[in-house]
Parts: structure tokens; sequence; C-alpha cells
């Protein structure tokens, strides 16, 4: 018998302390190119969107490739091209860590939409407690002292 998989991450992570570099136009294209590393990891974003703040990625990542190696390079490679081709005044950068949550395919579309609606749904929550609740809600254990630290 083959080997057959569909394994699908919800991936979140934050610019470095928060801050609000992610403007609009820029953000698009900061997205853009996260999928297009992606398709160069040898995985594929679904969808990639976000907040001034954060990035969401709905990515296929191969079981071959550690979720951890996949999440690193994609920030560190997004970080250095921004960094050579912005023109920011101050150094772009990803906030140590991230968070990953697997995905059912059944649950695809509605995680799709999750990502196309960020601008709209941080209109009434802070990426902090949309970010705690994802974590409770894929029953992640943690220490609130040390999830933004």
């Amino acid at each position: 018998m083959s080997t057959h998989q569909q394994l699908l991450y919800h991936v979140v992570f934050s610019t470095k302390n928060r801050q609000r570099w992610l403007t609009d136009g820029f953000r698009e294209n900061v997205f853009a190119y996260m999928a297009g590393t992606a398709k160069e990891l040898n995985g594929f974003a679904i969808k990639v969107g976000g907040f001034y703040d954060h990035a969401h990625l709905l990515v296929r990542i191969p079981a071959k490739i550690a979720v951890s190696d996949f999440v690193g390079q994609l920030k560190a490679n997004t970080s250095k091209h921004i960094n050579e081709t912005s023109g920011l005044i101050r150094k772009f950068g990803w906030q140590d860590g991230y968070g990953a949550f697997t995905v059912s395919v059944s649950v695809k579309d509605a995680v799709v939409a999750y990502i196309e609606n960020q601008m709209e749904h941080h209109k009434k929550q802070t990426f902090e407690d949309e970010y705690v609740a994802m974590l409770a809600k894929h029953e992640v254990e943690y220490d609130l002292k040390y999830v933004f630290g």
C-alpha cells in the first residue's frame, strides 16, 4: 500500500513586540511573499492573511518536514526579504515562537474564512485575546506569563 497524507496547519505568529508594521498595502505584499516562500519550502499556502501585528497561514506541510523547521525558515526568509526590500527605518522581525494547530479538511473552508476576515475580526478582539482563545480551543497547555514574553 502506498502512503497518503493531508496535513493542514493553521499557523499564527506576531511581529516583534506586536509592532503594527504590517500596514495596508505592505501587508498584502508580505503575505504574498510568504505564500511563495511556503512553496519554495515544499509546502503549500492555502491562505495567508492577518492584521497589522500578526500573520495567519493555513498551510499544507509535508510530513517529512518538521513544522518547527518549516515555520522557522518561513519567518527567517520573510524577515530577510522585508529588511532587504521594504526601506523600513527599524529592523523588521517576527516575535519568537508561533502557534501551529492541526486542521481537518472538513473545516478548511471555515479556517480560510476566518483568515480572510482578520481585519474585521480585530475590530472586536485583540491579538492577545485571540491567541489565548486559540490555545484554549485546541487544548494547548500554557502559562500566560510566558505566552507573549
